[in-house]
């Protein structure tokens, strides 16, 4: 869709009726959001009201130790604003119980939170006969920065043909309040986690080469259109070959 992307309008519209159409093909009572106070899952939210109303949309706000209040602050008030249903679920106890039994380790603790969370919305899910809605971007599913199985697992991703500024673009577009619309992106997953530092690159500067490299452009040609250090593209196309695995289904023997 990136093509439309200057056509917020036409974007917005075309997204709302593919979350409709979605949800009414599966017979859903409606759709459960994961709510972090940030850009992509507050778009999602906003579309997915717009697409099939208030009343059929939940949100579950899942704060750990690392969240910073001000997230949880930002996405209870888009909810209630939104007049949607919401619930705050504290999962910190989840992942001390889980810390009792299994060695040390950052970030495969990071991973183990995102699936945490994904194992709670799909639970609810299931009790009220929703759809979960995953929040990924295309600039997040082109570079593998997600958790397989935890926040890369839904069953409709809505904006992941959007790649991140263009997401930034829309939410401004739907009046996404400003705090949020200029939120550095962090998947919150440890203390003081930004997107932007753990990946070594902005935004800004990933989405014009990620879109080329889309495109089949050999880096080289990348490198000289966008006028880029050549090494750059391709240690970002390395983080995309590397992480195709992430976007496909797991792989089975054949008989």
């Amino acid at each position: 869709m990136a093509h439309k992307a200057n056509d917020l309008g036409v974007v917005s519209n075309e997204i709302e009726r593919f979350i409709s159409n979605y949800v009414s093909r599966s017979a859903a009572e409606g759709i459960i959001v994961g709510l972090s106070g940030g850009l992509d899952s507050s778009v999602v939210l906003k579309l997915a009201v717009n697409a099939i109303g208030s009343s059929r949309v939940h949100g579950l706000i899942m704060p750990s130790s690392a969240t910073p209040e001000a997230d949880t602050t930002d996405a209870s008030d888009l909810a209630k604003t939104l007049r949607i249903k919401y619930e705050i679920i504290d999962i910190q106890p989840i992942i001390e119980s889980y810390a009792k039994v299994l060695p040390d380790n950052e970030r495969a603790r990071g991973n183990l939170t995102a699936r945490i969370r994904m194992n709670i919305l799909y639970y609810h899910a299931s009790l009220g006969s929703c759809i979960v809605a995953g929040t990924s971007d295309k600039s997040e599913r082109l570079l593998g920065y997600f958790t397989k199985f935890g926040d890369g697992a839904a069953d409709i991703l809505p904006i992941a043909d959007l790649y991140k500024t263009e997401v930034r673009r829309l939410a401004s577009f739907l009046k996404i309040p400003a705090a949020i619309v200029e939120k550095k992106s962090s998947p919150r997953l440890w203390k003081d986690h930004l997107a932007e530092d753990e990946i070594g690159y902005s935004y800004d500067q990933l989405d014009p080469i990620l879109q080329l490299i889309e495109k089949k452009k050999m880096p080289k040609a990348v490198a000289r259109k966008l006028d880029v250090s050549l090494d750059d593209v391709r240690r970002i196309k390395e983080m995309v070959d590397k992480s195709a695995h992430k976007r496909k289904p797991a792989p089975f023997a054949k008989l």
